[in-house]
């Protein structure tokens, strides 16, 4: 497969037939392997099932989004599946390895040039160049830096569905500013985040306390919320755990 991923890296260039072409070499079969992808162990209670459901979309907002996409994406890379991310001209790939993701079974697309200089990325062939990821890749994430038209994200969705992949929309998803026409099937929303390590003018960023809230549709429906080091400080993902309370003696048990 690493000869059809180089291919599907070059025909980027070459248009959305070429793409379809090498994704008809390179698709998933999914009839051997559970409905559901894993997660890392920190975002288990996020996502209902506590994996992801082959055939959905996710959606990922927040001042963290791209590194709760990545580690969103972990649990499936590590398990062996083949992640593309589209639309991410500055991702860390020493970040992506240290949340998990396995950077050999990772692609990188560019978004498709813009037709004519100073317009945005190429709107008409964005949604083909996405759908050709999804019949390619088990995990596809996406950065749109337009909106998403209604026809184009119910396409992408559907196809999402039928090829059994899990569609990660980073960022733009909220009310405010949306790029996605409709709510993905489950929504990660960070809510708050604060880096540790800085002192008083001194000292080195160690960890990001993040606290995510989670929602959905359907099974995704109830409200869950996490709070979690993203990253910790070794670089990976962990759940904050409640500090522990000093035990105190009782009187009767002191010792005279």
């Amino acid at each position: 497969m690493g000869r059809d991923v180089a291919a599907l890296r070059a025909a980027m260039t070459g248009g959305a037939e070429d793409v379809a072409s090498v994704a008809a070499r390179t698709t998933p079969t999914v009839l051997a392997r559970a409905q559901r992808l894993p997660v890392l162990p920190a975002l288990e209670s996020l996502v209902p099932g506590g994996g992801l459901r082959r055939g959905s979309t996710l959606s990922v907002d927040g001042s963290a989004a791209t590194s709760l996409a990545l580690a969103a994406a972990a649990g499936p890379s590590r398990d062996g599946a083949w992640v593309a991310a589209v639309g991410f001209p500055s991702l860390g790939l020493l970040a992506a390895a240290e949340l998990g993701i396995a950077l050999e079974r990772l692609v990188l697309v560019a978004e498709p040039e813009p037709l004519l200089p100073g317009e945005r990325a190429d709107a008409a062939a964005w949604p083909s160049v996405v759908a050709a990821l999804v019949d390619a890749f088990e995990v596809v994430l996406v950065h749109a830096s337009h909106p998403v038209r209604a026809a184009d994200g119910r396409r992408l969705v559907a196809r999402t569905r039928e090829r059994g992949a899990v569609l990660v929309q980073v960022g733009g998803s909220a009310p405010t500013g949306a790029r996605w026409p409709e709510g993905a099937d489950v929504a990660l929303t960070v809510v708050d985040a604060a880096w540790e390590g800085l002192g008083e003018g001194h000292g080195h960023l160690r960890a990001r306390r993040v606290t995510v809230e989670a929602g959905g549709r359907r099974e995704a429906a109830r409200p869950r919320r996490a709070e979690l080091w993203l990253p910790s400080v070794d670089g990976t993902v962990e759940e904050v755990l409640p500090e522990p309370v000093p035990l105190r003696a009782s009187r009767g048990s002191e010792i005279a």
